[in-house]
């Protein structure tokens, strides 16, 4: 399953598209108040996923282990300590609202942390590459231009 994130950013205007298998949807994201960049930063996002992920992961797993919650709370806090360097530390805390016994929630807890993707995808340590630019697909009614060296595509609705 492919999923995939894409980010048009001009003056005043920040866009983000994300797609998983194939499935789009835009994303709410402000443009930085200065109109360069987007108002959060890649680590907001980071620290967003993995909350996010072990969110989406708990109603997931409690479905599969029989434990019913009606609601979940995720932190996520990671340490970067300079320009250019990678989080010193990640750790994240989670509670649910269940009925449930708490050896139950326990073991959601630690069944969820086991099979989190997004978690064992930073703990695996993939490697990260940049490739050539390509064009993503464009939903339909857009098309797009790019510079006579193909460096600068830009969309035109």
């Amino acid at each position: 399953m492919e999923i995939s994130a894409h980010i048009r950013n001009r003056p005043n205007e920040h866009e983000v598209r994300l797609s998983t298998a194939g499935a789009g949807q835009r994303l709410a994201v402000a443009a930085k108040a200065s109109g360069s960049g987007s108002a959060v930063n890649g680590g907001e996002l980071l620290m967003a996923a993995l909350a996010t992920c072990y969110c989406n992961d708990l109603y997931r797993e409690a479905a599969r282990l029989g434990i019913e919650i009606t609601g979940c709370e995720v932190v996520a806090t990671a340490q970067f300590n300079g320009v250019g360097l990678g989080a010193e530390s990640v750790v994240y805390s989670a509670k649910v609202e269940s009925s449930a016994s708490p050896e139950q929630v326990e073991l959601l807890f630690v069944e969820t942390d086991r099979l989190a993707e997004i978690h064992n995808t930073l703990r695996a340590g993939c490697p990260v590459q940049r490739v050539a630019w390509h064009e993503p697909e464009r939903e339909q009614g857009q098309s797009h231009t790019s510079s006579a060296d193909g460096s600068r595509p830009e969309l035109k609705r």
